[in-house]
């Protein structure tokens, strides 16, 4: 009977040594998790705020970016509108001819008759009209020209004639934006020549 007991005490101090060696490792494995779970929760972390950071820094650079192509806009405006007060455009002009005369038809809508300024030479006449840009007419301090299609600044026409004309008997009527202007042909008086 000795010996059963032995064995049994052989057999049960292996057992708790067995349930020891057990939870030890069982230990071991809790602190590996946690120590697992506490990297991938800070991991989680530090990517949620990489993540929160590349969000605002595109935010801000999309924002930068709009008001840069706001900025570069309005600076393209500008000179596109200074490129057309240095510009002198063309009039728009109808011209008919007869055995006599020139008929000019000028449109100049929305300028006085003041603004229109007519020269002619031997063979040629030539007319400027000054337009008053429509943003001059705006007095609100914070405007944004969208579109700008009207003539503006000095606009003029040079019409050159195959016949000379007699520039005493041009004659030109303003009326409803345009100017009339009639242009009588000079005739060159035919002499007859005596044959000896």
């Amino acid at each position: 009977m000795v010996e059963k007991d032995i064995i049994e005490t052989k057999i049960s101090e292996g057992k708790e040594k067995a349930e020891e060696k057990i939870d030890e490792h069982k230990e071991k494995a809790e602190e590996k998790i946690n120590y697992r779970k506490e990297k991938l929760n800070e991991k989680r972390e530090q990517t949620k705020n990489m993540a929160g950071k590349m969000t605002e820094d595109l935010s801000r650079g999309f924002d930068d970016l709009q008001e840069g192509i706001k900025s570069i806009q309005k600076i393209i405006d500008q000179k596109i509108d200074d490129y057309k007060k240095a510009t002198i455009h063309s009039l728009d002009v109808d011209l008919i001819e007869t055995e006599e005369k020139y008929y000019l038809k000028v449109d100049v809508p929305g300028i006085e008759k003041e603004e229109i300024d007519i020269e002619a030479g031997d063979k040629d006449i030539s007319i400027v009209a000054t337009f008053k840009p429509y943003t001059e007419e705006i007095e609100e301090e914070d405007k944004t020209v969208l579109i700008s299609d009207i003539k503006q600044g000095k606009c003029s026409k040079s019409i050159r004639f195959s016949n000379n004309i007699e520039i005493d008997k041009i004659s030109a009527k303003f009326n409803n934006g345009t100017v009339l202007i009639t242009i009588p042909k000079l005739k060159t008086p035919k002499n007859k020549i005596n044959v000896e």
